[in-house]
């Protein structure tokens, strides 16, 4: 009688004991995400097409065309390399915690909140950043309509106009703001890559603005890292893919290759003149003779890439908040879900109110300062995040024994490289004078510490539910092929294989 005989006999004869075991995380939908939306979600987080045009600014700005073409390929080997790590815990489990939850499986809890709260920040900064970039590529295509929005409530309405958008696209169903994300980003990065191609070369000069920071080099590596990070997103969704282990897995190795080919594209562009009219007309408008049209088309191409890089990013950190609600960390509310559309609608809430703050604040007030050390800020913060993952994917393999070479090196080069891109980082804030960034970061590298005494002190039972990821449920395993028991937590959990597993293991 073969294994899987036995246990289709077995469950026959097995009675349910004890309650059905149930994901903590089934409230969001389980299985209803395809690998297409998946991936929408990972690369529209990156705003391929918005980095397209800047990262060709960067590099003519500072003038380091090949040092800039070098930093971007070695930027997508070394996010790629983060990747792979990363792969190691989304082949194993899925969470909606993302990486926060990874790192606690690795490094334990201090270092999964320090985690948790880096890619809050990163994520709550893009979404802000790119939401004020986008509502003011709104405002320029208006102007060109001829309606000039030029009071602070006319502006105030416009951004929360926009908000409510997204709120509504991300509330009515992750699979429909999934298709709208996909569908936008496609367009403008469709206009962008025809631009370039069909550009001439020495058509027209780039008009460059002189460089602010003596450090073009940095800056270019920042902004081809960050460019580059957003793939992590694709984890925050493991719960809600029809195949989470294989699809996110496969959507986090892919993303930053994808990401990485478009913007190796891009500066090549910058470096053979391709680039010059898509850069006047970002920096410049029509003031330096580019066709209106052009202007008009860019902005609508990098408008809807802002747009929809922001609603992605808001996206995955309400996943995040509404993971910390799941473990208990914030108040329970958070991980409340819609009845009808099975969304974090409070969690998304709280997310695009304090987008809208933050973006519509910028438009307001303006940029000043300020927004350069938030740009920093969340660099730094992602940073940090990728060096923590990738250090805890090397810890968790040699726990399970199942650590190779490969994964040493990817861990070693990636959270090396992380390790000295920070300290440079705020070693050159330091020597410039500027601390708002390097207190940013050590105040998020100190975070994890606080929280957890905080946690220890006022709600101890909350760290027994930290890394919370989705769990097998009773529908999920053959009756009889599997023992569920409760863990420290009180949860309902799989414990072991059946006899199907066990007759698999002793056949390899």
């Amino acid at each position: 009688m073969s294994a899987l005989t036995e246990a289709i006999a077995k469950s026959f004869a097995t009675r349910a004991k004890q309650p059905p075991a149930r994901s903590p995380l089934r409230a969001l939908g389980r299985r209803q995400l395809s690998g297409a939306e998946v991936l929408a979600q990972s690369v529209a987080t990156t705003a391929p097409a918005v980095s397209m045009v800047v990262l060709p600014v960067t590099m003519l700005t500072h003038g380091h065309l090949l040092g800039g073409m070098i930093t971007i390929i070695v930027a997508t080997v070394l996010v790629t390399l983060i990747a792979f790590c990363v792969s190691q815990f989304t082949r194993r489990m899925a969470a909606s915690g993302g990486l926060h939850s990874f790192v606690f499986r690795g490094l334990g809890t201090r270092a999964a909140l320090t985690t948790g709260v880096a890619m809050l920040v990163k994520y709550l900064g893009s979404a802000a950043m790119t939401l004020y970039h986008g509502g003011q590529a709104a405002i320029a295509l208006l102007g060109f309509a001829g309606i000039h929005l030029h009071n602070t409530f006319q502006v105030t309405a416009l951004y929360a106009g926009i908000s409510a958008l997204i709120l509504g696209a991300l509330v009515r169903s992750v699979r429909f703001a999934a298709w709208a994300i996909l569908i936008v980003e496609a367009c403008s990065l469709l206009f962008i890559i025809a631009l370039m191609l069909i550009g001439r070369s020495g058509s027209q000069q780039a008009q460059i603005v002189p460089p602010t920071s003596s450090h073009g080099l940095l800056l270019t590596a920042l902004a081809a890292v960050f460019a580059l990070a957003g793939f992590e997103s694709a984890a925050f969704f493991g719960p809600e893919a029809r195949r989470p282990l294989v699809t996110v897995t496969r959507t986090v190795l892919l993303t930053p290759l994808i990401c990485g080919g478009l913007f190796v594209f891009a500066g090549w562009a910058a470096w053979s003149g391709r680039s010059d009219t898509l850069v006047n007309a970002y920096l410049h408008g029509t003031a330096t003779g580019v066709s209106p049209a052009v202007v008009i088309a860019l902005n609508i191409g990098l408008g809807c890439s802002w747009l929809a890089s922001s609603m992605a990013s808001s996206n995955a950190a309400s996943r995040l908040i509404y993971s910390f609600g799941i473990e208990r960390l914030i108040p329970r509310r958070f991980a409340s879900v819609h009845s009808v559309f099975r969304t974090p609608h409070i969690a998304l809430s709280a997310v695009i109110t304090a987008v809208l703050l933050g973006g519509g604040a910028f438009a307001v007030l303006g940029r000043g300062e300020i927004f350069d050390d938030l740009r920093l800020t969340v660099r730094g913060a992602v940073i940090l995040a990728y060096t923590l993952v990738a250090i805890a994917s090397l810890v968790f393999l040699t726990r399970i024994s199942e650590h190779t070479p490969g994964i040493l090196a990817a861990a070693s080069c990636g959270s090396g490289a992380g390790g000295v891109t920070l300290g440079y980082l705020v070693y050159v804030n330091m020597i410039d004078h500027s601390y708002v960034t390097p207190i940013a970061v050590l105040s998020i590298l100190m975070s994890g510490t606080f929280w957890q005494l905080y946690l220890a002190q006022r709600s101890p039972k909350s760290l027994l539910h930290i890394g919370a990821f989705d769990r097998p449920e009773t529908e999920d395993v053959l009756p009889g092929a599997g023992v569920f028991t409760t863990d420290a937590a009180g949860n309902i959990v799989l414990v072991r294989e059946s006899v199907v597993g066990e007759s698999a293991t002793g056949a390899r």
